[in-house]
């Protein structure tokens, strides 16, 4: 009996303590079920210096916040609508008990504690020892807090036990880590989505030049931590990045405004709430400092504290981010119906009245404590309510008011899911259900995570893997009232987390007032946008939004202001004269219409129809002296290849198609080898006859014209293996040439340069053949062989050629071309000249000189003169042997001669036959004497 005794009064101490622990300012009310409650019914606290000479004191709560109390209302009009409703948790009643945080850490430690320490109560089970009809059970969800960084302390200590805690206001990202803050959930937005909104809006208007201010505490550091990840990504730059508190002493508010004051940038982003921000809005107040833009954080973008006539030169033009706001049926008239003498469960009530008043109630314990600088009337606490304008009835946007709303009736859902859960369908062990009468916070967390219902707006809400509710952000701008200069939040556009990219962001441009007024966009970059047709230029030391503006360069341009490079224009195209667009670049190549073209052409047609002339006349006087002489046969072989030569030319003239580059080498290489080819089968077969002085039947078989057309063949076959190897291996094509400006010249890309440095080796190395064999018949009878033409058409033709080498390598374009034909012309028409223009001359002009007895005259002449070359040099040798012996002569040579062909004299003096030389059909007889004068010589 003493022993339950004894436990009785433990039991009565313990619950007299938890009962009074915690604020002693609280609303409360019991219930079966008990939510906690955490709201900044006070900005702040009382800044003391402890200095620990007596015992420290509780930090007193100061200036009273409107908005702060109407959240705590929205809370008790819920859970008010929730006991009121058959539909949901019948036969249940909800208690609550809720503190005021002060917007501080210690303050919200201060009543968690007091939620966990009743729990640990009730996990004693001590109801065997007792029968406690006012026994306060267990708070099994607490709604709250505001902050970010009240709301990190309350999580830290609320997770140890799995209370689950609902907040409306904390956007901190950090929350979002479920690891570290297991039973947090919110019915906010994360600042994750609001940093890249801020950013986005910044693009938007084109700024790259700002400053960043933020809270230091745990929604301002990450949020603009996260802010500068996505101006990095933009390209855009902070210039000055502060951290603000509203325990920050005067001397670094004026120090901040001062760094403010001077900065080039004139947009200031602020991640904070509204008692941090306040001290620096009020320094900017003092200064007049009227040319800035705010963008505010949802955390003060809509906060009363902020929002006064006296700041409203300072911060009008604002653009602020604010949440969806909701609807609340019946709220209105709730919040109208508040008065101290109705409202005793709720301590805070008493306060409001008198701040909203500006008056003491009778028993108000602030009486006592007042000072005589501070006299307030007294009221009555029946004073109307409606009377007075007060942030705590502007319900024209219900936004925080209504995620404390959401979060009231999540809690009481998931309390409905487990009321009506039935067993094999439940979320714990076995698919059990909990006991709506023996349940713990633990139990109503999981519930929470599986929540999901339609809301009386018919909206559809559960929460993500972060415990986050999915929300969009309103765009508000600062207006001041034409009526009484008060501040009028407009909605001037939106922001929609979940939709693509380049469309989440939607704003009026036409309903913002830039700083209260100006309807045109403030400039806020480091250096002035760079016109089109120039770009960004890096200045050294200097952030890269600071830049100087630098024109493109050539074949680049730019067609909008501020761009960051110059764009190529592309391989058809070149950039103007002010780099602003690109235009199609003039495609060269040679042309059959351009005068040069057509003059080639000309040149071309001209060889040809010489040529074939030149062919007519063989062929109509192919049995004159003249023509046989010159092997008519290889003649005719020798004036087709040059007709080809001529025609090769044409090929290289025109737009470069495939097949014209795979024909036009191959067809001059082919042509001249065939041309040298037989020039030099003519040349040898002659020179092989008048060097032999006794011709054989090897002379006879070898100057056959049968093996003079193998040998020409056999010159030529070697030529077209050439081209086949390089046709098959590296054929050649059309090739547009980009790298002439404004120009594209179309070539053709010889594929290997190997090939073509072979192809005309091959021809100059015949050629050269041909060149010494003709130099070493060019003392042959003029009129039976042309080999001084033939010598001097090979010296045009080397000539030609090797210039050409240098200027084919040198010039570029359409160029390339007409120097190879050029070449090949020059080189063809030098020996369609030399070789056949003398001879057309001597048939058409000089017939008399076209005959037999020409013919053999001269060749006679020639044999005379190697036959007296023979004598002289035998004779001169005889001399030299007779001195040797001892006597010494002179003679004095005299010789005559006489030529017989065929019974036709050439000269009238005939002398006797006697060496006689055949050739062909004719009979050559040759007569030589000397006569010596010898002279004695004295020793």
């Amino acid at each position: 009996r003493s022993k339950s005794f004894l436990f009785y009064f433990i039991f009565l101490l313990i619950f007299y303590v938890i009962s009074t622990y915690g604020p002693y300012q609280r609303a409360q009310m019991t219930g079966d079920i008990l939510l906690g409650g955490l709201f900044p019914i006070h900005f702040g606290v009382s800044s003391k210096d402890q200095d620990l000479a007596a015992r420290p004191e509780s930090t007193q709560c100061v200036r009273f916040n409107f908005r702060g109390f109407r959240w705590l209302q929205a809370m008790i009009f819920a859970i008010d609508e929730i006991n009121n409703s058959s539909a949901l948790l019948p036969n249940i009643t909800l208690g609550y008990r809720i503190f005021d945080t002060c917007n501080t850490v210690s303050k919200a430690l201060e009543a968690t504690l007091s939620f966990v320490a009743q729990n640990k109560i009730d996990s004693l089970n001590l109801d065997e020892f007792c029968n406690c009809t006012d026994h306060i059970p267990s708070t099994i969800a607490v709604v709250g807090a505001a902050g970010s960084a009240v709301s990190t302390a309350v999580a830290n200590l609320l997770g140890l036990f799995y209370i689950p805690q609902i907040s409306y206001a904390s956007s901190s990202r950090l929350l979002s880590n479920k690891n570290q803050y297991k039973s947090f959930m919110r019915t906010i937005p994360t600042d994750e989505y609001q940093a890249t909104a801020m950013a986005d809006i910044i693009e938007h208007f084109e700024w790259n030049w700002v400053i960043a201010v933020a809270s230091d505490d745990d929604y301002g550091r990450p949020g603009i931590e996260k802010f500068e990840k996505e101006m990095e990504e933009r390209d855009i730059c902070i210039h000055l990045n502060e951290l603000i508190s509203q325990y920050f002493e005067d001397h670094e508010i004026q120090a901040l405004a001062d760094r403010i004051e001077n900065s080039t940038a004139k947009v200031i982003v602020v991640f904070a709430s509204a008692p941090d921000i306040e001290p620096l809005i009020k320094e900017m107040a003092r200064r007049n400092i009227t040319d800035r833009i705010w963008l505010a954080s949802e955390a003060w973008s809509g906060s009363s504290l902020i929002a006064k006539p006296e700041y409203l030169d300072v911060v009008a033009g604002t653009i602020g981010f604010a949440l969806k706001a909701g609807r609340i049926p019946g709220f209105r008239e709730f919040l109208q119906q508040v008065q101290p003498k109705k409202d005793s469960h709720n301590e805070f009530v008493r306060e409001f009245w008198e701040e909203t008043f500006n008056c003491y109630l009778e028993d108000s314990p602030r009486l006592q404590e007042s000072d005589s600088t501070s006299f307030r009337p007294l009221c009555t606490g029946e004073e109307d309510i409606t009377n007075v304008e007060t942030p705590y009835l502007d319900y024209t946007h219900l936004r925080i008011s209504y995620n404390v709303y959401v979060a009231v009736y999540s809690i009481a859902q998931a309390l409905q899911d487990i009321l009506t859960c039935t067993p094999g369908n439940g979320l714990f062990a076995n698919n059990s259900c909990a006991d709506i009468k023996k349940m713990e916070a633990w139990q109503v967390l999981k519930q929470l995570r599986h929540l999901n219902y339609t809301n009386s707006m018919g909206e559809k809400m559960h929460f993500d893997e972060n415990a986050d509710l999915a929300a969009n952000y309103t765009i508000i701008n600062w207006h001041r009232s034409a009526e009484d200069g008060s501040v009028v939040f407009k909605e001037v556009g939106y922001y929609n987390m979940h939709t693509k990219r380049g469309a989440k962001l939607f704003i009026d441009k036409t309903k913002i007032l830039w700083n209260g007024y100006g309807s045109e966009v403030p400039f806020s970059n480091c250096s002035e946008d760079c016109e089109p047709g120039t770009r960004k230029g890096i200045i050294d030391s200097m952030p890269t939004c600071c830049f100087e503006c630098t024109e493109c360069s050539d074949g680049e341009y730019s067609n909008h202001r501020d761009a960051s490079v110059c764009t190529k224009c592309p391989n058809n195209s070149w950039s103007n004269g002010n780099h602003t667009f690109c235009f199609l670049k003039e495609i060269e190549f040679l042309s059959w219409t351009e005068p040069f073209g057509i003059a080639l052409a000309i040149c071309a047609v001209v060889g040809v129809v010489l040529t074939a002339f030149v062919m007519v006349v063989f062929v109509r006087f192919r049995n004159t002296p003249i023509v046989k002489a010159t092997n008519r046969e290889l003649s005719y072989v020798l004036l087709f290849s040059l007709i080809c030569c001529f025609s090769s030319s044409l090929v290289f003239i025109g737009e470069p198609q495939d097949w014209t580059c795979r024909l036009r080498q191959p067809a001059f290489g082919i042509s001249f080898v065939l041309c040298i080819s037989c020039i030099l089968v003519k040349t040898n077969r002659v020179l092989l006859v008048f060097e032999a002085k006794i011709p054989t039947s090897l002379h006879r078989k070898w100057w056959g014209l049968n093996l003079q057309f193998l040998l020409v063949f056999l010159c030529t076959f070697v030529q077209v293996m050439i081209c086949v190897i390089w046709l098959y291996n590296a054929p050649p094509s059309s090739y547009r040439n980009h790298d002439i400006d404004e120009i594209i010249f179309i070539t053709c890309n010889e594929g290997s340069v190997m090939a073509l440095g072979f192809l005309i080796g091959y021809t100059c190395l015949l050629a050269a053949i041909c060149f010494f064999f003709a130099f070493k018949s060019r003392k042959l009878p003029e009129n039976f062989t042309e080999a001084k033409f033939i010598t001097f058409s090979m010296l045009i033709f080397f000539i030609v050629w090797i210039s050409f080498i240098p200027a084919y390598f040198s010039t570029y374009g359409k160029f390339v071309s007409a120097v190879e034909v050029i070449a090949i012309l020059a080189s063809s028409f030098g020996m369609l000249a030399c070789i056949f223009f003398n001879k057309v001359y001597i048939i058409l002009f000089k017939p008399s000189r076209n005959t037999i007895e020409e013919v053999r005259c001269s060749t006679a002449a020639h044999a005379f003169k190697v036959a007296a070359k023979a004598t002289l040099k035998h004779s001169a040798a005889s001399r030299k042997k007779s001195s040797s012996i001892g006597g010494s002569s002179a003679s004095t040579p005299s010789s005559s001669f006489s030529l017989k062909t065929n019974g036709n004299d050439c000269d009238p003096t005939s002398v006797k036959h006697k060496p006689r030389v055949s050739f062909g059909s004719g009979t050559v007889t040759l007569s030589l004497s000397f006569e010596e004068s010898r002279r004695s010589s004295l020793m």
